[in-house]
């Protein structure tokens, strides 16, 4: 291959996206330990303030292999359910390196992540007195709403007015007041503002915003700064990465400062998720079926949105590199195509009006930056079989990581008193 921003980096080790199509089937999710263990120590190393902890963000991405590579390197983990919470004990986090950040949960989901002394939080008031009834003189931690948002989509903005997340900052003598009611101790406060941003400075301001909120309480054991670290989805056309280094400094500095106005060495945290997983995958895909309608060149795939939904929930943008099925070199000449997947929905889209070499059918198609929000939110939809996931090692071999779906498993959770044989 040639041209290609894979070969550029070697994302595929010692195979080419053929090979690995061959061995386990497409479409295929292929992740490269190396770039996930970059991004890992990146994150690691946000900030020089000693008592600092990066926590992924489990939901991006929830592999039990990627999950002990990541705990590997240092970093704790946020869970959204005890699901998440399960896995990541099964992955090798301790109770103490996870954090418990639910979301409208019952009085059951808080008992499990209690009863196994994993740090709490809560996000509304009704679910700070349902905590104190359950658990009466327990440690517990609040996510606040700073009052702004930022985000690609207004489906991923989780700060404002317009969100379902957080305790208003106004809220604080109805905070002390549940607090004092249960005895319960405030140990730490949370945010987050939204996902995917490209540029530091909200952030720094919701930094700003968490730190003078926390003002307002004593004993604080940490604070949660919140994740939403963008990735450059349209490297193709030369999309600048996060200035990570010089964005880092401004919220190292507000670290510093407050712990030395507060004499405190209190611990911060963020929850970077698709920061660290995001570029470490790509996922392959076949070309089935070309046509054309109103002028308009479509290719069939089977990249439907029970694989990867995102440009269909969030008008995601994936690029998309073409690896011919004889694995000859690509046509200078570029033409519009709309890729879509094998899904019975007209909104089954992966791609739009996308400029690409001619395709045929047999063709691999490469969607980058795959890793999060992929596997994690596909599905059966249509009883279509999930793919499997391969992982790139960092010695360029690869292994399998987790099956592919077998119409087996389609039947197996049911209760039917027996399965016919097919």
């Amino acid at each position: 291959m040639t041209n290609y921003y894979t070969e550029k980096i070697n994302f595929f080790g010692s195979s080419t996206p053929k090979q690995l199509i061959d061995q386990y089937g497409s479409p295929l999710y292929v992740y490269n330990e190396r770039i996930l263990r970059q991004r890992c120590r990146e994150m690691a190393n946000f900030v020089t303030y000693p008592n600092f902890k990066a926590n992924y963000s489990t939901k991006a991405n929830s592999n039990l292999e990627l999950l002990k590579i990541i705990r590997e390197e240092g970093l704790n983990a946020d869970a959204m359910s005890p699901g998440e919470i399960y896995v990541l004990l099964a992955a090798g986090f301790r109770p103490e390196q996870i954090f418990y950040i639910s979301n409208n949960v019952s009085e059951d989901e808080m008992m499990y992540a209690i009863n196994l002394g994993i740090k709490v939080s809560v996000d509304s008031l009704s679910q700070l007195e349902t905590y104190g009834k359950i658990n009466p003189g327990g440690d517990v931690a609040i996510r606040i709403n700073p009052g702004f948002g930022i985000g690609h989509h207004e489906k991923v903005i989780t700060g404002g007015e317009n969100t379902k997340f957080g305790i208003n900052i106004g809220l604080v003598d109805d905070i002390k007041t549940i607090l004092k009611q249960y005895n319960l101790n405030l140990t730490g406060i949370n945010q987050h503002i939204g996902s995917l941003f490209m540029n530091g400075e909200p952030y720094v301001q919701s930094v700003k915003a968490i730190l003078e909120f926390a003002e307002q309480f004593d004993d604080l054991k940490y604070i949660d700064l919140g994740g939403g670290f963008g990735i450059p989805y349209k490297k193709l056309e030369g999309e600048k990465r996060l200035e990570l280094k010089q964005f880092g400094r401004k919220v190292d500095e507000l670290l510093h400062q407050w712990a030395s106005r507060n004499n405190s060495d209190i611990m911060f945290m963020i929850e970077p998720g698709r920061y660290v997983v995001a570029e470490c995958c790509v996922l392959l895909g076949t070309v089935h079926a070309l046509k054309e309608n109103a002028g308009n060149l479509y290719a069939g795939t089977d990249l439907g949105f029970n694989v990867l939904v995102r440009p269909v929930m969030y008008d995601a943008w994936h690029d998309v590199e073409v690896y011919p099925k004889d694995e000859k070199a690509l046509s200078p000449e570029k033409i519009p195509v709309t890729i879509v997947g094998n899904i019975c929905e007209s909104g089954d889209i992966v791609a739009e009006n996308r400029m690409l070499p001619p395709l045929a059918v047999g063709d691999i198609l490469g969607v980058l930056d795959a890793g999060a929000y992929g596997y994690s939110m596909s599905s059966n939809y249509n009883n279509r079989l999930r793919p499997a996931e391969v992982l790139i090692q960092s010695d360029g071999t690869h292994r399998l990581i987790r099956r592919r779906d077998t119409l087996e498993d389609l039947l197996r959770n049911f209760c039917c008193e027996t399965i016919p044989a097919l």
